[in-house]
């Protein structure tokens, strides 16, 4: 993975790494503020690789650091946010987009390193 994420600078824009069955699983490096945003028809899951993000939820944030994992049920809205460069893995069905129900400048395109 390490040399999959040497790959690309850039944040909030998940790489697809690999694929089972109907499920993507995706490489993002994130730093500063993500948008408001929830999944109307999955959850999602959260791998934390390198470095310390949070998940901010409208009653309060949830922290994960190197090692850990965290599934956001669907319908869900939330904000992840990491205050310096985080990597992380997402594993979510074929199809997700990064910014759900918000769309916008933040929506990336389906990508593969």
């Amino acid at each position: 993975m390490a040399e999959k994420f040497g790959l690309f600078s850039q944040h909030w824009s998940p790489k697809i790494v690999a694929r089972m069955n109907d499920y993507e699983f995706k490489l993002v490096k994130i730093q500063g503020d993500f948008v408001w945003h929830k999944h109307d028809d999955t959850d999602e899951v959260f791998i934390v690789l390198e470095g310390q993000m949070h998940i901010d939820f409208r009653d309060g944030p949830v922290h994960l650091k190197a090692g850990e994992l965290f599934v956001v049920p669907k319908n869900l809205e939330h904000k992840p946010y990491a205050e310096q460069e985080c990597r992380i893995m997402l594993v979510e069905p074929t199809g997700v987009v990064n910014t759900a129900d918000v769309g916008g400048e933040l929506t990336a395109k389906v990508d593969y390193v």
